[in-house]
């Protein structure tokens, strides 16, 4: 039996979602590590934070107040010959593996678009599973012509115009975060 699909309704065990705060960085470090089954996405959520360079980051409380999903928005940078242009990146998202296939992520990304949005950014790039983020609306980023400088990641390297017609035209490399370099080798 599959499960449900993403219209269904489904159980949700968020009673909440907020803005990061200042005693959450040991929690979502810890979520970080369960989620991903290591540390590495962990030590790159920490390097970000320590870098002064997040754009949003946003947790999923359960009932009882614990922190069961993370997402994290940082700057990214387009660049082509005309100069640089910068966009949003999402990710890492995670989620407290007893809470997946609950909607918890889904919830958690939505907020993040939408607060995006209201504060006038233009489009968001992630790397993650097609199937997964084209709910979203997200299509592949090489749609727009734009390439990650890593290379190679280009089936799951996605984009979304959050002002409709700000992508059009743009095309170049998109560069990530330095610390996100800690993730190389995956």
């Amino acid at each position: 039996m599959s499960g449900p699909s993403f219209h269904e309704a489904v159980p949700s065990p968020v009673a909440r979602i907020r803005t990061e705060r200042s005693g959450d960085a040991a929690a979502i470090r810890h979520l970080n590590e369960l989620a991903f089954d290591g540390y590495r996405e962990a030590d790159v959520v920490d390097a970000v934070r320590a870098a002064g360079a997040v754009i949003l980051s946003v947790v999923a409380l359960g009932e009882d107040e614990e922190l069961i999903a993370h997402a994290l928005v940082t700057p990214v940078t387009v660049t082509n010959d005309e100069g640089e242009v910068g966009l949003a990146g999402l990710g890492p998202v995670s989620v407290l593996p007893s809470a997946r296939e609950q909607g918890v992520g889904t919830q958690l990304i939505e907020v993040c678009l939408e607060r995006l949005r209201a504060l006038g950014h233009p489009a968001v790039v992630v790397l993650g599973e097609p199937d997964y983020y084209s709910r979203f609306g997200f299509i592949p980023a090489d749609r727009w012509g734009l390439r990650l400088e890593a290379g190679g990641l280009d089936d799951v390297f996605m984009a979304l115009e959050l002002i409709p017609g700000r992508l059009g035209g743009l095309t170049g490399t998109v560069r990530c975060r330095p610390e996100f370099d800690l993730l190389a080798g995956l």
